[in-house]
This record gives C-alpha cells, structure tokens and sequence, in this order.
C-alpha cells in the first residue's frame, strides 16, 4: 500500500501533468509564452507545456460579429443623424493579436466608432441615405488598413440603422413628392408632344390623297354608329352635290 507521502507526491505529479496538457480546438490557436517570451501560436491539437515555465493564451480565429453602438454625427450638408453599424472580422496572426494589443476587440470597436464618424461627417444626407455599398466598402477598408497591425482582417462593415430628425424626415418626403410630379409632368409633356408629331404628320399624309379623307370619314361614322346613340347627323359632302348643283 502507499503512504501518505507517496499518495500527495502521485496527486502533485497528476495536477502538474493535468496543467502541462493542452487541446486546442481547430478554430483556435494557442499563443505560448516560456518565461515571457513569446515562442509561437500552436494548434490545433495536443500538445505539451512546461509547468511554470510555460503559460498560453487561447485565441479564436473565427469571424466575429461586433455591434458598432449608435454614433450622432453631422453630415456634410449639416444634418444631424443617428448611425450604427454591424463590424465582421477575423484574427489572421494570433502573435500580433496578444502582443501588439492588450485587447484587440475593444481596440478594433474603437477603431470601428471613430471610423464611422469621421466617414459619415464628409458625406451628405443624399449620398448616406442613396450609395450604402460604396460607404460600406470605405469603412472596411480603413478600418481593415488600421487594424492590420493587430493581426486582424475586417471582411464586411455594414450601415443598418439611418436616424433623422422628424422634420427632416418631413422634407425628405416633400421633396420625394415633388421629384414625382416632375416626373409626372415631364412624361405627360413628351406623351402630348409625340401624339402631335403623329397627327401632324398623319394630317400631311392624309391632306395629299382625297380618298384617304373619305376613308377616315366612314371610318368615324362606323366608330360613332356603334356607340348607343339613336340619332345620326352625318354631313355630306359638298363633292357630291356638285353633280346636282351643276348646270347641264
């Protein structure tokens, strides 16, 4: 049997053993330290560390999804509006992750809010509310350009959320309004201007040939015959009295 000696010195060599064991997952990485010096990222896997001599930090490398919080910025034309914006980013070196940064989510939320109101306070409210792809593509790539330090990559930024004031909003809708009955009245003016082009030149057509005005002439008494009209005054022709009214 064993004595009490050789029982705790079993129990320290199976905690020393339990604290030198490692598993990282396939998404992660283990950033390892030996004395304080940086020795490298490892994983996934099993691995060994040396008790006290070594210490690791888990690092997840898969994308994250960070909620940029609500930022009030001025446009360029002076409107005063509400953003916030979805953020999805990814670490690529693990080393830089822990070392260039103490906390690289916090620094690239940051980054992401201090972004997103310079960007916007250089735009005007049309271009903010009208051109979301080209905003979106700028903040990716400055915020991507100033975290890339960090050992991260931003993949996709996102404006979700636009907030104006209520008289804005007003306007914005009195102007939306008004661009419609221009358009309107525009449509309506190009209509009336190629119907009187086709009169024209159907009247020019028909004024060269008698026998097309005698043709459109029934055909304009056929069109009022089928209507529920039960009386019919139809002109005659000054033509063909001629045979009447001429001295034989």
């Amino acid at each position: 049997m064993f004595s009490g000696p050789s029982i705790t010195l079993v129990i320290i060599g199976v905690i020393i053993l339990m604290n030198a064991v490692r598993v990282v997952n396939e998404y992660e990485r283990g950033v390892i330290f030996r004395l304080g010096r940086l020795i490298g990222a490892k994983g996934p896997g099993l691995f060994f560390l040396i008790p006290i001599v070594d210490r690791m930090i888990k690092i997840s490398l898969r994308t994250t999804t960070m909620d940029i919080p609500t930022q009030e910025v001025i446009t360029k034309d002076n409107v005063p509006a509400k953003v916030n914006a979805v953020c999805y980013f990814r670490v690529v070196d693990p080393n830089k992750a822990v070392v260039s940064i103490e906390n690289y989510i916090y620094g690239t939320n940051q980054i992401a809010q201090t972004t997103l109101r310079s960007v916007l306070g250089q735009v005007e409210l049309d271009t903010l509310l009208g051109e979301r792809e080209q905003i979106n593509l700028k903040l990716q790539q400055i915020i991507d350009q100033q975290t890339e330090p960090w050992g991260i990559k931003v993949s996709v930024v996102e404006v979700k959320d636009v907030q104006i004031p209520e008289q804005m909003q007003r306007a914005i809708a009195r102007q939306a309004e008004a661009e419609r009955e221009r358009r309107a009245k525009v449509i309506n003016a190009e209509g009336e201007f190629q119907a009187s082009t086709k009169l024209a030149e159907a009247a020019e057509i028909i004024g060269k040939n008698p026998a097309a005005i005698q043709l459109r002439f029934l055909q304009t008494v056929t069109e009022v015959a089928s209507e529920k009209s039960t009386t019919l005054v139809l002109p005659i022709p000054i033509d063909l009295l001629k045979a009447f009214t001429e001295k034989r």
